[in-house]
């Protein structure tokens, strides 16, 4: 058996997800010096010296903004996410989120915690009082759902069975969400038409530069008065400035997001909460337990699934020898990776090579142990990036 390998934790990780990683064959710790991987929730890396010994990078969570992809693009290391691993979680705030605002629960809440409990006359002044707090109900109204990504099916899904029709939009909606889209749901040709058309608009995008403040001042122009605004994405595809505005303006009944920044601390109309999306136990134990899956599968056979900068690779054993090599994706590299194996005496038992953007992976299972002068050799050719051998060990 080969050395275990060692694992940096930046974060609290739930110890269902940490279980995955045997002892026999990992070391788990938050004090690596020279991890073979990290394993991280919000930690921010941008800051931080990356040690060379790392191959690869797990977060337990969706978004990666807190990790510098591009820069371990550059150095063939993939960075794994955990898609939909907490999707029922946000999907169940977003239907809290509505109503919150629907039914003026905050207010609500603020107006009975004044009160003074020693007063004679409570049932009264209740009574009275609970008059500004009249809202609506969600059934029979339009929720708008940009971006139809697991969150947003989930979303969408629940308000169909709640009673409300659902409005959708995501021109780079994929195959699988597709299928997985409730038929009841309208397809919306643009952002602005949601915008025009539903009493309720939640936002399940990515932050990309397409998104950055989506949602902006001559947007918010195009949408229907009283409309509700929900956030449970990410921060930046929302202009605050351009919502408080519409807020003031009264275009807007109510905006509820899950970050809650300073600026938008007791504004008028502002619902705000302390980043919950993915705080569930649930969640963490669903995300921790992904992570570590597609860690131990990379680390131990090459195999990739839900990286966000390498594409998904997965090919079978064939052989107890394996070589994984990380390249960029230009012409002739299979053929080189071949020629350089066929110079060093190595069968190729098996190929796999699957390319993303400017990134390619080959997985090659081949029929003798390979020699370290042989691994040099294709760490040499222009454009690897990394190389890894991988043999089977008992």
């Amino acid at each position: 058996m080969g050395a275990p390998f060692q694992i940096l934790v930046m974060n609290q990780i739930a110890q269902v997800g940490l279980n995955r990683l045997p002892a026999e064959r990992y070391t788990v710790s938050k004090g690596a010096s020279a991890p073979d991987a990290i394993m991280l929730r919000s930690a921010d890396l941008h800051a931080v010296a990356i040690p060379a010994s790392v191959k690869a990078i797990g977060r337990a969570g969706a978004g990666t903004n807190n990790i510098p992809v591009a820069q371990m693009s550059a150095r063939g290391v993939p960075v794994f996410n955990a898609p939909g691993a907490n999707a029922n979680a946000v999907k169940e705030l977003v239907l809290a989120a509505m109503l919150l605002a629907a039914r003026n629960l905050p207010a609500a809440l603020q107006f009975v915690d004044g009160l003074n409990p020693a007063v004679a006359d409570w049932d009264p002044v209740v009574e009275d009082g609970k008059k500004a707090y009249a809202g609506i109900e969600l059934a029979g109204h339009t929720l708008g759902v940009i971006g139809l990504g697991k969150i947003g099916c989930l979303v969408a899904d629940a308000a169909i069975k709640l009673g409300m029709s659902v409005l959708g939009h995501d021109p780079e909606i994929t195959v699988d969400a597709a299928w997985s889209l409730p038929s009841q749901v309208r397809k919306a040709s643009s952002v602005a038409e949601v915008l025009r058309n539903s009493n309720f608009v939640s936002l399940h995008v990515p932050l990309l530069p397409a998104t950055r403040n989506l949602i902006n001042a001559k947007a918010l122009d195009t949408a229907k008065q009283g409309m509700v605004l929900l956030n449970f994405s990410r921060e930046g595809v929302v202009d605050d400035a351009a919502v408080l505005a519409a807020l003031e303006a009264r275009r807007l009944r109510a905006y509820v997001c899950d970050f809650p920044g300073a600026h938008l601390h007791r504004q008028p109309g502002v619902i705000t909460l302390p980043h919950l999306g993915a705080s569930t136990r649930e969640a963490e134990d669903n995300c921790a337990i992904m992570v570590a899956d597609q860690l131990r599968e990379f680390l131990e056979h090459g195999n990739i699934s839900n990286s966000v900068n390498f594409p998904s690779a997965q090919m079978d054993r064939e052989s107890a020898f394996r070589i994984a090599i990380a390249n960029a994706n230009v012409p002739a590299m299979v053929s080189q990776i071949s020629s350089v194996m066929g110079t060093a005496g190595i069968n190729i038992h098996n190929m796999l090579n699957k390319s993303r953007g400017e990134m390619a992976y080959t997985l090659v299972d081949v029929d003798s142990p390979v020699r370290d002068d042989a691994i040099r050799a294709i760490a040499g050719i222009k454009g690897v990036l990394a190389v890894r051998y991988l043999p089977l060990h008992d």
